[in-house]
């Protein structure tokens, strides 16, 4: 569903998409209409064939067109950032539609699927991610505003590692971006460069900087000792609660780019969770089919996205499911999504 940006730039009356401008010419429908609206009034018609006439019929238009674009500029950055001297306010992105009477395909049937794509060993695991994110910035004096990014991250062979971190939002490409650089929220250009940031060798063996095994008893305990570090990894295994998990799951994806073993060995695990039920089909927010498990904490409500092919994991998203004034949230915003790439 389209959000209210979406509505009121399908409302513009000379979209920067359109073949014409204001200050355009007009097509031929257009200029034929124009001319029989003319004719129909005799003192008109000697009017539309004086030439000084002609050449003040594309100069109105200019201004009209010009006249209009910068309205619905002016109601859109209003939307965007506020009236003067109030804080910027952007509408929270709706959640992930399930298309209607879709298939649900339980994670037992999933983690069988995503055994049988790693039969072939690859892709493989790769050290680095590559996540577009939407996270809901809130504070108590100020309204929420939904940040969007594209976070890089390579390792290099000395162990080493650079972070690029870019203001951009696939859903809508080439419009201005919003940011909280500085702690000050404000419009950037797509494809802002925010951060571009290299690290000096590293080396840990505490998850999720170590090597996730890709065994899914060995990776149950990898994700606990996650969720709770200094625990050990062969305690605590069983103790984490679904929500846990898929915390522990987000923090391994921000580290790792997993190959098809791993892949299978979590979806493994996820099949086994308490609470995750299949919800059906879904599209995410990068466009790529995907099938979606659902389950809830206290005021939240948390959605897997899976690679319906492989088992890999495309996305989860956060949806708060109750009011908060405190911050100006409301029930179906959602707090914070995040979509991985190879």
């Amino acid at each position: 569903m389209s959000d209210e940006l979406d509505l009121l730039r399908r409302a513009n009356p000379a979209p920067a998409h359109g073949p014409h401008f204001g200050d355009g010419p007009l097509d031929h429908r257009a200029e034929r209409r124009l001319e029989l609206l003319l004719e129909g009034d005799d003192r008109r018609r000697p009017r539309l064939r004086d030439p000084r006439v002609r050449l003040r019929i594309p100069r109105a238009r200019l201004w009209w067109g010009l006249a209009a674009t910068a309205v619905v500029v002016a109601i859109t950055l209003t939307a965007v950032l506020g009236a003067p001297g109030s804080p910027p306010a952007v509408a929270a992105p709706r959640p992930l539609a399930v298309r209607a009477h879709s298939t649900a395909v339980p994670l037992d049937r999933m983690a069988a699927l995503a055994a049988a794509a790693a039969a072939g060993g690859s892709p493989g695991l790769r050290k680095g991610t590559h996540v577009q994110s939407w996270s809901l910035g809130m504070s108590d004096d100020k309204p929420p505003v939904t940040l969007p990014e594209e976070r890089v991250v390579r390792w290099n062979a000395d162990d080493g590692h650079t972070e690029l971190v870019v203001a951009t939002d696939p859903r809508h490409p080439g419009r201005p971006v919003l940011t909280d650089e500085g702690g000050v929220p404000r419009l950037v250009a797509d494809g802002r460069v925010l951060s571009r940031t290299a690290f000096p060798p590293s080396w840990s063996d505490a998850p999720p900087e170590a090597r996730p095994p890709h065994e899914p008893a060995a990776l149950r305990a990898y994700l606990a000792e996650t969720a709770h570090p200094g625990t050990g990894t062969g305690s605590g295994s069983g103790s984490l609660t679904t929500s846990e998990l898929l915390d522990a799951v987000q923090q391994l994806l921000d580290h790792w780019t997993l190959g098809a073993s791993e892949s299978a060995a979590l979806v493994r695990i996820l099949a086994d969770a308490e609470g995750l039920s299949p919800a059906g089909q879904v599209t995410d927010r990068l466009g790529r089919p995907g099938q979606a498990y659902a389950c809830g904490t206290p005021g939240v409500r948390h959605m897997l996205i899976l690679d319906p092919r492989t088992g890999a994991v495309l996305g989860l998203e956060a949806t708060f499911t109750r009011d908060d004034p405190r911050y100006g949230v409301k029930a179906g915003d959602v707090m914070e999504y995040s979509a991985w790439m190879r």
